[in-house]
This record gives structure tokens, sequence and C-alpha cells, in this order.
């Protein structure tokens, strides 16, 4: 992982002045990729800024990897030419949908896992990387519901995908818990169970409760910090495969930055802790 980045913050308008002189020690920050794709102007030049400062990822909602259609060439472009002037650590997007028969939906849509999604993920994995002349992560989603007709895991679907295509994985912890509340798996044998290897970010947030249904639909609502339970996962992850660049999402309920990065610090020393508890296992094995 880079020697730079090790907790970073999802990264709002709101908190420029406070992150820019930020110099927290492994801080860096994330981007939805989507609210920078102009030519110009406050936005731009505001995210060239904290670049100049600090190591940014930009992670991707729109690329559509799992639509029925290539990648739209006019976002791809958009997005090349954001990665070049930018020239972020890390590129990212989902394996999902939000494009299909040539209809837009502002969401990110899950994938059944056939032999024939895997091979049209691959191709416009393949395809988005070209064009971006560099390595995509590629994201596990958040379920809601569960459904029948998958010839694959999750986890072989993604590892397949890296596989073939040389990308490599974000996990998001949250939406491990959140699926798992919501299929009824079990969240620890899915961080058991993931490779490390192709592993090359972490996102961590908060999650709520549907008001009529609680417990039994999680929500990945990133409008809290991290829970005890995620935090728990992410610290089991970290003790098996060591450490990696870890994200902080949040999109409501946006504290102040100082909060913000309070968790930061919070969860670097428990990726710490768990380094370091990896570290002696292996010394004594």
């Amino acid at each position: 992982m880079p020697d730079s980045m090790s907790v970073g913050l999802s990264l709002k308008p709101e908190h420029f002045e406070a992150a820019l002189a930020c110099r927290a020690e492994g801080i860096w920050f994330e981007v939805h990729a989507e609210n920078h794709l102009v030519g110009g102007g406050p936005r731009l030049a505001w995210l060239q800024a904290i670049r100049d400062a600090h190591p940014v990822s930009l992670h991707g909602v729109s690329a559509s990897v799992g639509g029925d259609a290539s990648p739209d060439p006019a976002h791809v472009r958009a997005l090349s030419r954001l990665v070049d002037r930018i020239d972020p650590a890390l590129v990212s997007e989902h394996l999902a949908w939000s494009r299909w028969g040539g209809v837009y939906v502002p969401d990110l849509l899950p994938v059944p896992r056939t032999g024939t999604t895997l091979a049209r993920v691959c191709r416009n994995v393949e395809r988005l990387q070209q064009a971006l002349r560099r390595r995509v992560l590629i994201e596990n989603p958040s379920h809601y519901l569960r459904r029948i007709g998958h010839d694959w895991s999750e986890i072989d679907f993604l590892c397949e995908i890296a596989k073939r295509t040389g990308c490599g994985l974000l996990l998001d912890v949250t939406n491990v818990f959140v699926s798992a509340g919501n299929l009824g798996f079990c969240a620890r044998d899915y961080i058991d169970a993931v490779p490390g290897d192709p592993i090359a970010q972490v996102h961590l947030a908060g999650y709520s409760l549907d008001p009529q249904l609680r417990d039994s639909l999680r929500v990945d609502s990133h409008d809290a910090p991290a829970s005890i339970d995620v935090l728990a996962l992410y610290a089991r992850l970290i003790r098996r495969i060591g450490p990696r660049p870890t994200l902080i999402e949040r999109d409501g309920n946006v504290p102040a930055f100082e909060q913000l990065l309070a968790e930061a610090r919070a969860v670097r020393r428990i990726a710490q802790d768990a380094t370091g508890a990896m570290q002696a296992a292996r010394g004594t094995a």
C-alpha cells in the first residue's frame, strides 16, 4: 500500500480549509469522482489544492461495470481527464450497474453472479482500466434482498474478476455487515474467507436501521460513525491480512472536521493494534 496512506476521510466542501491544513500522520482524502468531472472552475481547483497537499482517491459511482453495455464513453473520457490531472493514489468503482438498456438510474444495483455476467463485468473493467491507464479497485456491494440464481459466491466472483482483469478489490466492511444482517449469513465467515492479496483499500461507515423493520433491514446510510460491530470486523480483517489504506465514509449528518479526524485516529489505533497482533502471531508460528 502507499506508505503515506493510513486512515483517510471522505472530503466535504465545508472541510476544505481544515483538510488543506491538516498534517495528521497517514491522512488522505477521497472524493466521488463525478463531483469533479468539469473542465475547470473552483471545484476542480479546490481538489487540485488538496491533491498538492495530500494523497487523494477517486471513488466512482456511475461507470456501471455491471451494466449491459460498455461504460459510457463520454463519462470515461471525462474521468480519464480527471485522473490525468489529479494523478490519484487510488481509483475505485462498484460491482454494480446503474445503466441498462440505455436508461440510467441513480443507484448502485446488484448483479446476478453468473458466467455471463462475469464475462461482461470483466470486459467493462478492462475497458475502464485501459482508458484510465491504471488499475481500478472494485467494491463489494451492499445487499437488501435475497436473490436466487447466483452461480458464484460473492467472494469467488470478485476474486475471479481480479484474476482475469488485474484489478484490485476495495473491501467495504460495512457493506459486509449490512448484507450479512439482511441476507442472513455470517459476517465473520465472509471476513475470514476473503483473500488479502487483491485488497488494496478498505471502507468503513455507519449504517442505520429501517424505521419500520428495524434490525431485519440494515441500511448502508453513511450517516454515523462506524459501529462497534463493524470495527470489530475490521480489526479481525487487519489481524489476518495486515494494514490497508482505510477510508471513513461520511455522507450524512456530517460533523465537524475535528470529530472526523478523531474517528480516523481511533481507527488508526485499531489498525496498529491489529497489525501488531498479526506480527506477534507470525513471530511465534
